[in-house]
């Protein structure tokens, strides 16, 4: 039996809150060859991660605990859909192909993850040419914006 219980969610937060990255995951799957990917992800706030797609894969979101908003966006940027998983949404799929971004909104948030495996990290061609890369100095701007971000808005730098 495979579980995670609320201890296993606070050192994971713990492990997130001491990560360069602001981040830590937990994976259910044995390896990363398998065919379905199920993985605990602690995000501390001030963890960024850059709009980008999965081309092969749906990806199924759920908070274990803390807010997190989910954005999806058009091929230029637009903001399509915006919600926030822990408030009135509890659970989210994002298609496959479709650019998305996730901003962890609370201290020891956790959330779950599951989609097609095996693991693919996410290539350039797979990150949003309109959004800063993890290191570019308008990251942290990008996630300010997140905030802000309605439906139809664009970022620009």
């Amino acid at each position: 039996m495979k579980q995670l219980t609320l201890t296993d969610l606070q050192q994971l937060s713990e492990q997130a809150a001491q990560s360069p990255r602001l981040r830590a995951n937990r994976n259910l799957h044995p390896e990363l060859s398998d065919a379905v990917q199920r993985l605990a992800v602690a995000m501390e706030p001030g963890t960024y991660v850059r709009p980008h797609r999965h081309p092969h894969t749906f990806e199924l979101l759920t908070p274990l605990s803390g807010r997190f908003l989910v954005l999806h966006f058009d091929d230029d940027g637009s903001v399509t859909q915006r919600v926030v998983l822990g408030e009135e949404c509890k659970l989210l799929e994002t298609d496959a192909g479709i650019w998305h971004a996730v901003l962890s909104m609370d201290n020891d948030g956790v959330i779950f993850e599951v989609k097609h495996g095996g693991y693919q990290p996410v290539t350039e061609q797979d990150s949003a040419p309109w959004a800063p890369a993890e290191n570019d100095p308008g990251a942290g701007e990008l996630m300010e914006w997140y905030l802000r971000a309605q439906v139809g808005n664009t970022f620009t730098r």
